[in-house]
């Protein structure tokens, strides 16, 4: 059974999508023999472009080609084949709706398949809310449309070792819709104040826990899921990202990941069964910043493995990548990498 991975954070700017990209492409490169799929749940589709080749190489028209395909290869397509037949899958073919990055962009390793994300995912939002709170005789109407990406996987047969899903920061019902489906969440956080307030929302809305009112328990993702008999994704790993060279032990910075890291270890106490961490320290993970090598890798749709150091023109301007850099960022996604 394949172990699903679920990149998300209900705070946008935190480097989820730039963590998910260098995270897959290294996975799928030290492991060669597993079959990847990733999964981007995100109007914006910044996972697919980059999967694609970056803003440099074309990321985003091949995406719109992708798009233009009839049926339409994306996420967006398989969800706008559901919304007419949103209880009972119609037949289908999976494997219409995935695409081989690799022929795309060589950067890319060739074990990875993705099904590329789709801004049509904001359009259908409102239509999937209404069929998810249908009354329908017999039918436990969110359920069944929470089930949607579960039943596209279940058709492919474990094809794939490990799925990663690039979410988007909302708690959308199609954010839902990966999170009913994973099994394993990786939280980016930054360090400032509203990350940490964000992960603290982040597990109310996954978990339920410090609900500002009885009255939402009912309703809550949580409850809805354990009522259908269906196991809650654990949190597997805390991702403290764009950490800088000039963090010292007393700065600011450090203070507030270390209150966040605090917050962990509270929960972890009351609420152990959401982690799969029994210590703290197995579940938080440094990342530096990337800086110009990260800039450069996404522009041009690369992982750090197959990025050259040195100087290199970038939209026109003139950047150098150096390879102390580079090799840090790589050093970086092998300690995260290291825990999948």
């Amino acid at each position: 059974m394949s172990v699903k991975y679920a990149f998300w954070n209900n705070k946008g700017g935190t480097g989820k999508t730039s963590l998910a990209f260098q995270s897959i492409t290294r996975y799928a490169e030290k492991y060669p023999k597993k079959k990847v799929l990733a999964i981007d749940i995100c109007p914006q589709a910044n996972l697919s472009e980059l999967m694609l080749g970056g803003l440099n190489h074309k990321g985003s028209e091949k995406l719109l080609e992708r798009q233009g395909l009839v049926p339409r290869c994306s996420l967006g397509g398989y969800f706008q084949l559901r919304l007419p037949s949103p209880y009972a899958p119609p037949p289908f073919n999976s494997h219409d709706f995935i695409t081989k990055p690799n022929v795309y962009n060589k950067a890319i390793a060739p074990n990875i398949d993705l099904v590329c994300g789709d801004p049509l995912l904001e359009l259908q939002a409102n239509a999937v809310n209404t069929l998810a709170n249908g009354n329908i005789p017999g039918v436990n109407a969110w359920v069944a449309v929470i089930d949607w990406l579960r039943t596209f996987l279940d058709q492919l047969n474990d094809e794939y070792d490990t799925v990663f899903m690039d979410c988007n920061p909302s708690f959308s019902l199609y954010t839902q819709i990966a999170l009913a489906t994973t099994d394993r969440i990786i939280l980016p956080v930054m360090a400032d104040d509203s990350s940490r307030r964000a992960i603290q929302n982040a597990f109310s809305l996954v978990y339920g826990l410090k609900l500002p009112s009885e009255i939402y328990a009912a309703y809550a993702f949580a409850t809805k899921l354990k009522d259908a008999k269906r196991t809650l994704p654990k949190v597997h790993l805390i991702v403290k990202n764009r950490l800088t060279q000039y963090m010292g032990a007393a700065s600011a910075y450090s203070a507030v990941l270390q209150a966040i890291q605090k917050d962990v270890e509270g929960l972890m106490k009351t609420n152990s069964e959401i982690f799969t961490f029994t210590k703290a320290i197995d579940g938080f993970v440094d990342i530096r910043d990337f800086q110009t090598t990260g800039v450069v890798a996404f522009a041009k749709g690369l992982p750090f493995s197959k990025l050259v150091s040195g100087k290199q023109s970038l939209n026109g301007h003139r950047v150098q990548v150096k390879e102390d850099y580079r090799v840090n960022s790589m050093d970086s996604m092998e300690l995260l990498v290291a825990r999948l």
